[in-house]
């Protein structure tokens, strides 16, 4: 487990005491493609670190529609915001699924406060990932208000250059806010400059 430890925090640098302890609050789980990691009206108590795979959130709307949160590939951290950190502490809303088999690193949302409240860096490390993703779903707000589409197409493929092989065509459209028609479209378009 330290060395996944050490893989997670690689910008920091922490000692065997503080690895040791991240390590106590760390449980590896492996998820086949197709499982869901969260389903709503589940209790929401983890954040999960995503060491290989890639996992997507997505909300079913009244009528049944999709709609694509986030994807989160190799690196990214995933639950169900909401749930996790609503004042409520509602139970979730959306669905997590495993759309390429996946290795995960769990924790506990209270054992990951312990932790930021006793070891410093833990709590910076928290604060980075948070303003940046804070930062990105900002970005794709906007983007999404004032961006035609095709420029929100070729964001997408900046932001995640290798996951076009592994999700399906909908999971993108649904990202994008577009149906799979246009973004067929947008592609020959693309392939044709």
């Amino acid at each position: 487990m330290d060395s996944m430890v050490r893989d997670v925090f690689k910008d920091f640098n922490l000692n065997d005491v503080e690895i040791n302890m991240i390590s106590e609050g760390l449980e590896a789980i492996e998820l086949k493609k197709k499982a869901f990691l969260i389903t709503p009206g589940k209790d929401v108590q983890h954040i999960y670190y995503i060491r290989r795979g890639c996992l997507r959130t997505y909300y079913l709307d009244d009528s049944g529609k999709e709609h694509t949160l986030q994807f989160a590939v190799e690196g990214w951290w995933i639950s169900d915001y909401i749930a996790l950190f609503g004042r409520e502490r509602l139970k979730a809303i959306s669905y997590i699924e495993c759309i390429q088999d996946a290795s995960l690193l769990k924790i506990s949302k209270n054992d990951f406060d312990n932790l930021c409240e006793r070891i410093p860096k833990v709590s910076g490390f928290h604060i980075r990932n948070l303003e940046r993703a804070f930062a990105a779903f900002h970005r794709r707000i906007l983007e999404n208000l004032t961006l035609p589409a095709k420029d929100r197409y070729v964001n997408f493929v900046k932001t995640y250059p290798n996951i076009e092989q592994l999700v399906k065509n909908y999971h993108i459209a649904s990202f994008l806010g577009i149906t799979t028609e246009s973004l067929s479209r947008i592609r020959k378009e693309l392939a044709l400059q």
